[in-house]
């Protein structure tokens, strides 16, 4: 083949990639995160793997490819190419591809089923466009706590992580015993953690006021009955839940403490809790119409300002 042949293929080519890329991103437009790469360090920083192992030269499958280090907002889930300044990098190796030029292995993370690339995502993308169904690979292999397979976005990534924490925090601690943990849910990693140090809180002040120290069980079953459910309540007959999109009583609860004990360093220990519910919600919470114009917002970003769409949420 000539080269002004492979230079007319290798741009049809990219062409046509982006083209499909950019129809998968409206047909999708509702579920934007379905086709979505998946960012490494966004992964990494949530799941937080134990260790890391040089696993050496490996064939992959690159359907198994998921994500990537450092270009998840330049290619879609099947790594089409989405921005034109793309074309340049791309088209030399789709052309490298025509004629049969062999390429230096790429670079891959691998985090349960799945791979993120470190180095290489214009070859996975070429690969996985002309049809190729594995790529040689040197593999670094990371453990985890939790399982990641392919389907996974990156929101069933936090509820496998959340689900984790709180089977973990069950056994350590028995609480699901002597509590309904069913009415503790939450939306976000690390509250788990984060109610415990409340409850071993609410366990100390106990103690400084009594001889003999509670046990674990009796702290649990105190805090749930004198500040859980309290606030909970309140939550509830003030129907605070509704100006929080997607979140949980237990989400408040964790937001309201903090925000409480900030006003009561300010105004005095006898600030009033439900005052203090009331006010966060009032100042963080969103009306019904900003929770109408909130997918359109977002939407926007996403499309004009290329916003990351792993950020974390509060």
């Amino acid at each position: 083949m000539s080269d002004s042949f492979i230079r007319e293929q290798t741009d049809s080519d990219f062409d046509k990639a982006k083209g499909k890329a950019l129809f998968e991103s409206i047909f999708n437009i509702m579920r934007p995160e379905k086709r979505e790469l998946l960012s490494f360090y966004s992964i990494k920083e949530l799941v937080k793997p134990r260790s890391e192992t040089y696993k050496g030269m490996q064939t992959v499958n690159i359907c198994d490819i998921v994500g990537s280090e450092g270009r998840y907002n330049d290619f879609n889930k099947t790594f089409l190419p989405k921005r034109e300044h793309l074309r340049g990098r791309w088209t030399s190796i789709d052309s490298a591809f025509y004629k049969d030029v062999n390429l230096p292995p790429i670079k891959l993370y691998k985090l349960g089923e799945v791979y993120f690339v470190r180095d290489g995502n214009h070859r996975v993308s070429v690969a996985r466009s002309q049809g190729i169904e594995a790529i040689d690979a040197e593999v670094v292999e990371l453990s985890a706590h939790i399982k990641v397979t392919k389907k996974m976005t990156m929101a069933d990534i936090r509820q496998e992580l959340i689900a984790y924490e709180k089977k973990r925090i069950c056994k350590a601690t028995k609480m699901h015993k002597y509590i309904d943990m069913d009415t503790i849910q939450f939306t976000a990693p690390g509250r788990y953690d984060e109610m415990l140090r409340h409850i071993l809180g609410h366990k100390y002040y106990i103690n400084q006021e009594q001889e003999e120290e509670i046990s674990l069980e009796d702290a649990i079953t105190s805090w749930f009955k004198n500040i859980f459910i309290p606030i909970r309540d309140i939550i509830q007959d003030n129907n605070l839940v509704s100006r929080f999109p997607g979140r949980t009583e237990a989400d408040l609860y964790v937001w309201i403490v903090k925000h409480w004990d900030m006003l009561k360093n300010k105004y005095g220990q006898d600030f009033p809790l439900e005052e203090a519910a009331t006010e966060y919600a009032s100042i963080y919470g969103k009306s019904r119409w900003e929770q109408a114009l909130l997918p359109v917002k977002k939407l926007f970003r996403r499309i004009f300002f290329h916003e990351d769409p792993h950020s974390a949420d509060k």
